[in-house]
């Protein structure tokens, strides 16, 4: 489900003056269009330099995923935008961030940022998990799953981004960067490369190739091939429940993906 956004303006001034003595006064803000989580997205153009603030009103069913982004921020420097500061002022939370310079991650066949995609899959996937409280992925997965025993495949000790979504994908001259971390999660080392495939099916791919890009992730590489069927197959059941009875063009995407990634898998 989709977050109204609000411009930076219409922000209480306690809320602004909060951020900006932290960022210094925004000269210009530009919104952003992109996401679906946060109420507020916007970059303060200030004279200290460039930042990036999104967050909720604080009784927000959603307000979590800013503490969750804040906790997991420390852990995942150089793969993430540094966090700043977080802020909670005149009933909201509010995060700043380093802005960082890229694009969103073209997903599509013989797209340049693919092997960006790959290396930063790679990367985090050296990550150690953070000693913090992530939900895991067996629990996230419990009511999609085709049998009980499929859950354990997907059960591990990595700490897992999982939204691949491609605006969540910034691509810099430095390589990717990885935003959005409300989803964070401990899980299976393998799941965020499938997790991927779905979205480089919903992208052009055919399941087929979309694998083999999955494949460059060294972590695939332990996957069980059950493993992987059972995700296929509890994911075209979870985008089932996303779209519902009348799904709207881009959820529709997405479940056309993901059943023809579980056909592929399972006929």
């Amino acid at each position: 489900m989709t977050t109204t956004r609000i411009p930076y303006a219409d922000l209480p001034v306690a809320a602004r003056r909060a951020v900006e003595t932290r960022t210094g006064p925004a000269l210009k803000v530009e919104s952003e269009a992109e996401g679906f989580n946060s109420e507020i997205a916007a970059r303060l153009i200030t004279q200290a330099g460039e930042y990036y603030v999104k967050g909720l009103r604080a009784d927000h069913r959603r307000v979590w995923t800013q503490a969750r982004e804040a906790e997991v921020n420390p852990y995942v420097h150089g793969i993430a935008p540094a966090l700043l500061a977080r802020v909670e002022a005149a009933g909201w939370d509010l995060l700043i961030f380093e802005a960082v310079d890229g694009h969103h991650a073209d997903y599509r066949p013989g797209s340049p940022d693919l092997p960006k995609v790959v290396d930063v899959l790679r990367r985090l996937a050296e990550t150690p998990c953070p000693p913090i409280e992530l939900r895991y992925a067996e629990q996230r997965l419990a009511r999609y799953a085709a049998w009980p025993e499929d859950l354990d495949h997907f059960a591990g000790n990595a700490l897992l981004h999982t939204d691949w979504h491609n605006t969540n994908v910034l691509v810099t001259d430095q390589g990717a960067r990885l935003v959005d971390w409300a989803w964070a999660t401990k899980g299976a080392p393998w799941l965020d490369a499938a997790y991927w495939v779905i979205w480089l099916i919903a992208s052009g791919h055919d399941p087929a190739a979309a694998e083999e890009w999955a494949s460059r992730v060294p972590t695939w590489q332990t996957a069980p091939a059950k493993g992987i069927d059972a995700f296929a197959i509890a994911n075209a059941n979870m985008w089932h429940e996303i779209g519902g009875q009348d799904p709207d063009a881009w959820t529709a995407q997405m479940l056309a993906a993901a059943e023809r990634w579980r056909n592929h898998r399972t006929t």
